[in-house]
């Protein structure tokens, strides 16, 4: 599968109103529990701030909308 998303990219939850807007930090290679290999262009580490707290997830690209505006992350 072909990467849809580089490093620094803007990204939110695809179909989730109340998304957080989330900066693509890193493509992580993800173990494959039937056949055991390692897929290393599905699987992405997103991070984004709530209540001034860091918060980092792992999601599949296809779950993820890429946005055209970046900007701050920050809540205030």
């Amino acid at each position: 599968m072909a990467r849809k998303f580089k490093a620094g990219d803007w990204v939110e939850i695809r179909g989730k109103q109340d998304s957080p807007k989330m900066e693509v930090l890193k493509y992580v290679p993800k173990k494959e529990p039937i056949f055991g290999f390692f897929d290393n262009d599905t699987f992405l580490e997103c991070v984004w701030y709530r209540n001034g707290e860091r918060k980092s997830r792992i999601f599949h690209q296809n779950r993820l909308l890429k946005l055209k505006d970046s900007g701050d992350i920050h809540q205030t």
